[in-house]
C-alpha cells in the first residue's frame, strides 16, 4: 500500500525552496543585494569569509524594516513589493516574490538587524535551522544589515557539493559586480576575509563600466543608445578586435535586472556577425529598458531568465540597435591610447563612436627638438617628399588603384605641387609638401602614408604617432560594404569583358551556372556554357573587374550549389559578398603609390565597420609616441 499524502512542514518547504533559489552563496548574496537596492539604499557594503561559505555579511542605509516585520520579512512569501495580480505583472522591483530571506534562513544562521529613517533604535531576529528568536533591541544605524553565517550547515548532503572558498567567492564576486554594473548611482564595497576587493563610489555609468569591464574595453567601446515603440537600449559594445574565448564579458539587462537570454544572446551575435573574428565573442553591458507589462520576469526560479511578449520585435530592435552602433565605427575615427586609465566620459548620442577613453595627447610640438623643461619635442610639421608618379607607375599598382579610387591622385597631386614650381625647372627636386599639424581641422585620423612595408603593410604617420595597416584586410572590407550598398539596391554594375575568359569545369559546376543564371547576375558575374566540360567568364562586377574572374566564378558557384540560388542570396547573401571582396580585394606585394596608399586611407575612415576585415580581423594598428619612446626608452 502507498504512503498517505501529507501536508509537508514549513521548515522543510523552506529548504527545498532554497535548493532553488540558493544554490550556492552567490545566489544568497544576490538575493541580498536586491533586496537593499529595493530598499532605495545609496550605499552597500558586502563583507564575506571562506567565499562566502562561513559568513555573508551584507550593509545598507535603505529604508529599514520596521520591529513589527522582521519576524515576518523571514516568512516564506511575505513581502511589501506586490499586493495582487496586477503588481505582479508590472513589477518594478529585483525581487517580489518573498520567499529569498525564507529561504536562506532555512539552510543558514541568519542574523537581521534594522532600523527605519527616524526611529529611536533599531531591532535585530534571529532564525537558526528553522527556529525564530523574538525580535529584541539593538545597535545599528538607519538601515538594514544581513547576516548569514555557515551556509548550508543543517543539509550536510548539499553542502559537499560546494566548491572551493575561492571558486565560490568568484561566483560572489561576479554577482557584485552585475548588481554594481546596474546600478553605478549606488556606492559599493565588497571585502574578502577582511581585504578590500571592491570600492566603489557613485559614478556615471560609463565610469562605472569602465572600473569593472576594465580599461582594453572601454578604450574601444561603441556607444549604443536607440529608441523605437517603447523599447530603450542603451549602454556600451565592446570592440569586435578585443574579441573574448569565452562569454565572460556579456552583460545585458532587462530593467535593471540581469538575465541570460537566448533571444537576447542571438540578437547581440547577429550584430556582431560581420565583424567578429571565427569562434570569438563579443564583450557588451547593454541596458534594455520596457514596460514591465511587457516582459515576464517570473520564469525561472532564480529570476535570470526572461519571457517578453513581442519576442520577435525585441529581438529585432536589438539587433539593429547594436548593428547601427557597429556600423557607424570607421577606422580612425577615434585614436585611443591603449592603457590609458583617464576617467570615462557619459556616453554619446545614438549610433555614434564614443571612446571611453581620453585618447594620449603628446607635449606640445616644435622644430628643434629644444624646449624649456627638458622634455622631448617633435616636429609640429612633419614633411612628405612628393613623389613623381612616373616612379610609381613601374609597380603596376597605379592604373589598379586609380580605376577604384578615381580623382584622388589628381587631388593628391594639386594639393603637393607648388604654385610656384613649374615644369621648366625639371632637374630640381621639387619642394617637400608640408602636411597639415596635429591642430589642423585637415589632418586625416590616419595620417598620410610613409611607405609600404613588404607590399603587406602601410606604414603612415598621424598626429598622435605611427598608424600600421593591413591593405588586404582594408581593402576586402572597403569593396565588401560596396557590394552590400550596391546589393541591397539591386545595383551591382556588370563589367563585361573585352576578351570571355574560358575554363574547365565539371558537370556539376556547369549544371550550377544553368540553374542559377539569375543569381549569378544579381551578384554581377554572367558565365555562359561552352560545352559539357567548359565555362566562360562574360562579365564581372565592376568593383571586382581586377579581379581574377575565374576562381571567382568557381568560388560563387560553390556557394551556390551548396545553398541553392533564392536561400544564397538571402540567408547567406554576406558570405557570398564577403568571399567576392575577397577575390577583389588588393593582394599582398601590390605596390601602391603614395597617393593611393593615401586614397585607401581616405576610404577606410569613411567606410562603415572599416576597423575589422570581413572576417574579424583588425585592418589597422597604432602606436602613439609615447609608446614608441617607451619602446627605445626616450626620456627616461
Amino acid at each position: 500500500m502507498s504512503a498517505r499524502i501529507q501536508r509537508l512542514p514549513d521548515h522543510l518547504v523552506n529548504q527545498i525552496a532554497a535548493g532553488e533559489v540558493v544554490e550556492r552563496p552567490a545566489a544568497a548574496l544576490k538575493e541580498l543585494l536586491e533586496n537593499s537596492i529595493d530598499a532605495g539604499a545609496s550605499r552597500v557594503t558586502v563583507d564575506l569569509a571562506e567565499g562566502g561559505i562561513r559568513l555573508i555579511r551584507v550593509n545598507d542605509n535603505g529604508g529599514g524594516i520596521a520591529a513589527d516585520d522582521l519576524a515576518l520579512a523571514l516568512d516564506r512569501h511575505a513581502t511589501s513589493k506586490i499586493r495582487s495580480l496586477d503588481d505582479l505583472e508590472h513589477v518594478g522591483t529585483l525581487g517580489f516574490r518573498g520567499e529569498g530571506l525564507a529561504s536562506i534562513a532555512a539552510i543558514s544562521r541568519l542574523t537581521l538587524t534594522s532600523r527605519p529613517p527616524g526611529a529611536e533604535m533599531a531591532w535585530q531576529v534571529l532564525a537558526q535551522d528553522g527556529a525564530l528568536h523574538p525580535p529584541e533591541p539593538a545597535a545599528h544605524a538607519e538601515g538594514t544589515t544581513v547576516e548569514v553565517a555557515d551556509v548550508y550547515f543543517n543539509t550536510p548532503a548539499r553542502r559537499k557539493f560546494l566548491k572551493s572558498p575561492n571558486t565560490e567567492y568568484a561566483h560572489c564576486e561576479a554577482a557584485f559586480e552585475r548588481i554594481a554594473l546596474a546600478h553605478p548611482e549606488v556606492e559599493m564595497t565588497l571585502r574578502h576575509n577582511g581585504k578590500v576587493s571592491w570600492r566603489l563610489a557613485r559614478h556615471t555609468l560609463a565610469e562605472r563600466v569602465g572600473q569593472l569591464l576594465g580599461n582594453d574595453f572601454a578604450a574601444g567601446a561603441l556607444s549604443v543608445d536607440a529608441q523605437a515603440a517603447g523599447l530603450t537600449l542603451s549602454g556600451f559594445a565592446g570592440s569586435p578586435t578585443l574579441g573574448k574565448s569565452s562569454r565572460d564579458a556579456q552583460y545585458f539587462f532587462v530593467n535593471g535586472r540581469f538575465v541570460r537570454d537566448k533571444l537576447v544572446n542571438h540578437a547581440v551575435r547577429q550584430a556582431y556577425h560581420d565583424v567578429l573574428h571565427h569562434d570569438r565573442h563579443p564583450s557588451y553591458a547593454l541596458f534594455l529598458t520596457l514596460d514591465p507589462a511587457a516582459v515576464d520576469v517570473n520564469v525561472h526560479p532564480t529570476k535570470v531568465e526572461v519571457r517578453f511578449r513581442e519576442a520577435q520585435a525585441v529581438h529585432q530592435f536589438i539587433f539593429h540597435a547594436v548593428n547601427k552602433a557597429l556600423a557607424a565605427s570607421k577606422a580612425g575615427a577615434d585614436s585611443p591610447a591603449e592603457g590609458a586609465a583617464d576617467a570615462l566620459d557619459a556616453p554619446a548620442a545614438s549610433g555614434a563612436r564614443a571612446p571611453l577613453l581620453g585618447s594620449f595627447e603628446p607635449p606640445p610640438r616644435r622644430p628643434g627638438g629644444g624646449a624649456a623643461g627638458g622634455g622631448l619635442r617633435y616636429d609640429s610639421a612633419p614633411r612628405q617628399s612628393r613623389l613623381p608618379l612616373s616612379v610609381a607607375d613601374h609597380g603596376g599598382g597605379s592604373g589598379f588603384y586609380a580605376s577604384l579610387f578615381a580623382g584622388v591622385r589628381e587631388a593628391e597631386q594639386a594639393a603637393s605641387t607648388p604654385e610656384h614650381h613649374t615644369p621648366s625647372q625639371p632637374d630640381a627636386p621639387p619642394p617637400a609638401a608640408s602636411l597639415p599639424t596635429r591642430h589642423d581641422d585637415a589632418l586625416p585620423p590616419l595620417g598620410f602614408a610613409l611607405a609600404q612595408l613588404h607590399g603587406v603593410y602601410i606604414l603612415a604617420q598621424n598626429a598622435d604617432g605611427l598608424v600600421v595597416v593591413d591593405m588586404h584586410a582594408a581593402h576586402e572590407r572597403i569593396v565588401y560594404e560596396r557590394l552590400k550598398t550596391q546589393f541591397d539596391a539591386q545595383a551591382i554594375v556588370q563589367q563585361p569583358l573585352l576578351l570571355p575568359v574560358a575554363f574547365a569545369a565539371d558537370r556539376l559546376e556547369t549544371a550550377a551556372a544553368h540553374d542559377h543564371a539569375e543569381a549569378l547576375a544579381a551578384l554581377g558575374l554572367e558565365l555562359a556554357v561552352l560545352g559539357p566540360g567548359q565555362l566562360a567568364v562574360r562579365a564581372a562586377p565592376a568593383l571586382l573587374k581586377d579581379a581574377d574572374p575565374v576562381p571567382l566564378a568557381r568560388a560563387m558557384l560553390q556557394e551556390l550549389r551548396e545553398h541553392g540560388g533564392s536561400q544564397a542570396l538571402t540567408e547567406h547573401r554576406n558570405a557570398l559578398l564577403a568571399t567576392m571582396a575577397c577575390h577583389g580585394a588588393v593582394r599582398a606585394n601590390r605596390s601602391l603609390t603614395l597617393p593611393e596608399m593615401n586614397a585607401l586611407l581616405r576610404d577606410m575612415e569613411a567606410t562603415e565597420r572599416s576597423g575589422q576585415c570581413n572576417h574579424g580581423r583588425p585592418t589597422w594598428r597604432a602606436l602613439s609616441m609615447k609608446e614608441l619612446d617607451g619602446l627605445f626608452m626616450r626620456g627616461q
